[in-house]
C-alpha cells in the first residue's frame, strides 16, 4: 500500500486512522512477540496479541481484536510498515473483507509510524526493562496488565491535553452529550 497516512498522527475522530506494528520482548524462555494496534484519534491500544512468532498470524489477531472491539466503519485506515506480515496474504485478506483503508511507511523509515514506536519504547521503559521475564506467560500477564490498566488507563498524553486514552474518549463522549 502507498504512504496514506503520511505521519499524519493527529485525527478529529474515533476509528478513522490507526496504526499498528511488532515488537519483541526477551524472556528467559526466548524471544516473545507483541502486536498492537493504536487509534490515532486518543493513542488507545485497541487491540493486540502475543505469541512465540513474528508471523502474520499474531498481526491479524491483534487487528481482529481491534475490529471486534471498537467495529470501525468501513474505510478506516490502518497503517503499518513493510514487514512480510503486513504484506502476507492473510492480513491482505483481513484488510478487504473488513473494508479497510490500507496504507504502510516508506521503506525502512521508522518515522512514518513514530506513534507506534513511541507507545513500544513506552512499554519498555516503563515495564519490560525492569523485568526479567521468565516465561512468556509471565510476559503476556504483564504486558497486558501495563496495556489495560496503565496506559490505556492511567498513562498521561501530553497530545492528550495530559489525559490517558480512556479519559480522553470519555470526555469527547460527555462533550457530545
Amino acid at each position: 500500500y502507498p504512504n496514506k497516512l503520511d505521519r499524519q498522527f493527529t485525527c478529529d475522530k474515533a476509528n478513522s486512522s490507526w496504526v499498528s506494528d511488532i515488537t519483541y520482548i526477551r524472556t528467559q524462555s526466548g524471544w516473545y512477540y507483541l502486536a498492537a494496534v493504536m487509534d490515532l484519534y486518543s493513542r488507545k491500544v485497541v487491540g493486540f496479541a502475543m505469541g512465540s512468532s513474528p508471523n502474520a498470524d499474531l498481526v491479524c489477531r491483534a487487528l481482529q481484536m481491534a475490529l471486534s472491539v471498537r467495529q470501525p466503519p468501513a474505510g478506516l485506515m490502518i497503517h503499518s510498515d513493510q514487514g512480510c506480515q503486513y504484506t502476507s496474504k492473510l492480513y491482505q485478506a483481513l484488510i478487504e473483507k473488513y473494508q479497510l483503508t490500507g496504507s504502510m511507511s516508506r521503506k525502512g523509515n521508522c518515522w512514518d509510524n513514530a506513534v507506534m514506536e513511541r507507545f513500544f519504547r513506552s512499554l519498555k521503559q516503563e515495564l519490560v526493562w525492569q523485568h526479567c521475564y521468565k516465561t512468556h506467560r509471565e510476559a503476556r500477564q504483564s504486558i497486558s496488565g501495563y496495556i489495560l490498566d496503565v496506559y490505556n488507563s492511567k498513562r498521561l498524553h501530553s497530545t492528550l491535553n495530559y489525559l490517558s486514552p480512556n479519559a480522553f474518549e470519555a470526555s469527547k463522549k460527555a462533550e457530545t452529550i
